[in-house]
């Protein structure tokens, strides 16, 4: 079946986040939103027709986790990934961010240290200061030099974010817990192997848990292979938690449904004894309904969608190589999400924020909120039809020759 993934769609007054909170952010209501990481495609058919086929009943009771859903995840984990799990080794969280917070609840005490990678996802420095833990960065390596893209000869791209491993093993020192982005967000990076590996023997050697966020990996884009941190080693099995969840991948964020998967039993059991404790894992009725209905029915929506997304980025990568030299981007390798890399307009934090505001129209997020090595830099969410990014391109490109 061929999707549709240039149809536009309009998404307001249906409380989208992304598009009716701009106006309390921005105090304006005339910009292209591309800011928050969902997508402004149709959710696939086959979740919806699973939710409305489950609505044709009139009771919606409590619900328990149905064998569709462990099915369905433990075989999605084997063939995506080459992943044998068992169903024992899962429990549902009702979002990553959440079971971040679960992790930092229920394996560290006040005080205590957790690193995470800058430029990263905005949660991982705000969850751990908010519980009154201190927050230990080991910044990500952003090369100023630029790179040819051998696929694409005409552009250019910010070469990508790479581990500075004598700074991570000198702060990983008397850390409790190491915040995995696997994927990377914002920098788009899949970790590889060897890189995996390493990591894990660093923090099994000096104690510190790693918990691992995969909300990213089914978007790995062509090219590259997403290996799961528990899968790269023995050492990363015995001491992580893999987050992971269909809802980045099939656009359906509203239903907060994700799952951890724990390999090791010592860890696995404390963890789930915290969750019950306090009723934190029972999940919803449309949770495991749409989970399994993604990962049974999804391979071929998600593959379409991939291909589309990799001409958005092409065709971003294209115009500023083209048309707007002094912007340039690191080309991800997972997800829909592009850093840009404005540093050579030579803005501050706040005039660049300006700029696309103001003057280019468009809503993004501002590259300083995911740690200071994110300072001139700007996230671009590409997960749009391609008209709505091509208008997005041509706002910043008045707006680019107006000022340099």
């Amino acid at each position: 079946m061929k999707y549709d993934f240039d149809k536009v769609i309009d998404r307001r007054h249906t409380d989208a986040l992304k598009i009716d909170y701009v106006p309390e952010l921005w105090s304006r209501d005339d910009l292209i939103p591309l800011w928050v990481a969902d997508m402004d495609f149709a959710t696939p058919p086959f979740i919806l027709d699973a939710l409305k086929q489950r609505c044709e009943h009139p009771v919606l009771g409590y619900t328990c986790r149905a064998r569709a859903w462990y099915e369905a995840i433990v075989r999605w984990q084997q063939i995506r990934y080459g992943w044998a799990i068992s169903e024992e080794w899962l429990n549902f969280v009702s979002g990553i961010v959440p079971g971040i917070a679960f992790c930092i609840h229920c394996f560290t005490h006040p005080g205590d240290k957790v690193l995470i990678q800058t430029p990263v996802y905005h949660p991982y420095i705000l969850v751990p200061k908010n519980n009154g833990r201190v927050v230990v960065e080991n910044s990500l390596k952003i090369e100023d030099s630029i790179l040819k893209n051998k696929a694409f000869p005409e552009s250019y791209s910010a070469a990508a974010m790479t581990i500075d491993w004598e700074d991570f093993e000198r702060k990983a020192e008397g850390c409790k817990l190491f915040l995995l982005c696997h994927p990377h967000n914002p920098g788009g990076r899949v970790w590889n192997r060897e890189e995996l590996v390493r990591m894990a023997e660093i923090c099994r050697r000096k104690g510190v848990l790693v918990v691992s966020d995969e909300i990213h990996a089914d978007l790995t884009l062509h090219g590259y292979k997403h290996i799961p941190f528990a899968l790269s080693c023995e050492a990363a099995a015995q001491n992580s938690i893999t987050f992971a969840s269909p809802s980045k991948s099939f656009n359906m964020a509203g239903l907060t449904s994700s799952y951890a998967i724990i390999p090791n039993p010592n860890i696995r059991a404390q963890f789930a004894t915290f969750l019950e404790n306090s009723e934190l894992n029972l999940g919803h009725l449309f949770s495991f309904i749409s989970v399994a209905a993604a990962y049974s029915h999804g391979t071929e929506w998600l593959d379409q969608c991939l291909d589309y997304i990799q001409g958005n980025i092409e065709f971003v990568e294209w115009t500023l190589a083209r048309e707007m030299p002094r912007i340039c981007m690191i080309r991800p390798q997972a997800s829909y999400l592009i850093f840009l890399d404005c540093r050579a307009l030579g803005l501050t934090p706040e005039a660049l924020v300006r700029f696309f505001v103001e003057e280019a129209h468009l809503a993004l997020n501002e590259g300083a909120m995911f740690g200071k090595p994110g300072e001139g830099f700007m996230r671009l969410n590409v997960a749009s039809p391609r008209s709505i990014i091509a208008q997005a391109m041509r706002q910043l490109k008045e707006a680019y020759d107006r000022r340099f």
